[in-house]
């Protein structure tokens, strides 16, 4: 069955269907291939690394959405949306990290919006609005937790789950709000096998005259692209990256280092248990290959059963 790579529609014909396109722009019906094939976008983005204003280890593109050339076109300034291609190393990482963003918010965590298109040789971009700007050129300020902490990209893992909690508490307008966010993000996390957590992927966000958790962002099951990492969590929890039980989210971390009461707790839990099977929906009609959904199922059947103990 043929499907959107925007919303997952069964479509009959095209590349995406007409509410995927409409996501993008209103007055979009038609979305011609991005111009490159997977190995040029590799070099483009390679080539563009010092003038964009974005950075990390993934290759990202700059981009404008054209309305006239119904296309992305690349740039090096004032982009409003990021694109990331596919990595030759590692598999599927456009369809991972699109399905999981899915599963994030199907269970009411902020999200831009976010999908997948397909370049001149039909591979898969992942594709995400910039929450940190406003019109062709204004900025929202937005930090992420390396810069908050004074820490660096070098030393974005030398840093803890608690000592993020502290950031919270004194940066934050309403940190119990804030908190509860976190938790159920450190949990979805957890859940969906993404042990790549670091600093730089949490940010605060300047809104509606509040500082606040941005929208998410970076979350991918990077357990399957990896193959048996050693560790559960990029940033360590009561001093362990791995090996964690239901006690240490919601005793410790929820209820001793966060203070969310046990209805708060009780909610969250409850809003994570009852979309289950819309995630294993989602995972079932993604883009990624069998042997992908697979891995991806057995990981949340083993950290589910995880979360039913002590």
């Amino acid at each position: 069955m043929k499907r959107c790579p925007i919303t997952y529609e069964s479509i009959s014909e095209g590349s995406y269907s007409k509410t995927g396109l409409h996501k993008l722009n209103p007055a979009l019906n038609e979305l011609n291939p991005l111009p490159y094939n997977q190995k040029e976008q590799i070099q483009e983005a390679q080539r563009r690394m010092t003038k964009m204003s974005i950075a990390g280890v993934q290759p990202k593109l700059s981009a404008q959405l054209s309305i006239k050339d119904r296309t992305f076109k690349i740039v090096d300034k004032h982009g409003s949306f990021i694109l990331k291609p596919p990595l030759p190393n590692y598999d599927q990482v456009p369809e991972n990290e699109d399905l999981t963003m899915r599963m994030a918010k199907a269970v009411g965590i902020e999200v831009p919006l976010h999908g997948m298109v397909y370049a001149k040789d039909r591979s898969l971009l992942y594709f995400i609005r910039r929450f940190d700007r406003v019109g062709r050129s204004g900025k929202i300020h937005v930090e992420d937790f390396a810069q908050v902490a004074g820490m660096s990209r070098e030393t974005k893992y030398n840093y803890s789950m608690e000592k993020v909690i502290s950031l919270i508490d004194e940066y934050c307008t309403f940190p119990m709000v804030e908190k509860m966010k976190l938790f159920k993000r450190t949990l979805f996390s957890w859940l969906t096998g993404n042990e790549d957590m670091h600093l730089k992927n949490f940010s605060l966000i300047h809104r509606d005259q509040k500082i606040q958790l941005s929208p998410a962002y970076d979350l991918l099951n990077t357990t399957i692209i990896l193959s048996n990492p050693k560790e559960e969590m990029a940033l360590p929890l009561k001093g362990k990256k791995s090996n964690f039980t239901r006690s240490m989210f919601f005793s410790y971390l929820g209820k001793e280092r966060m203070g969310l009461n046990e209805k708060v707790l009780s909610k969250i839990e409850k809003e994570i248990s009852t979309n289950i099977p819309e995630w294993e929906k989602l995972i079932e009609i993604s883009f990624l290959s069998d042997d992908k959904k697979e891995a991806y199922h057995n990981i949340l059947n083993e950290r589910f059963e995880i979360l039913k103990g002590a």
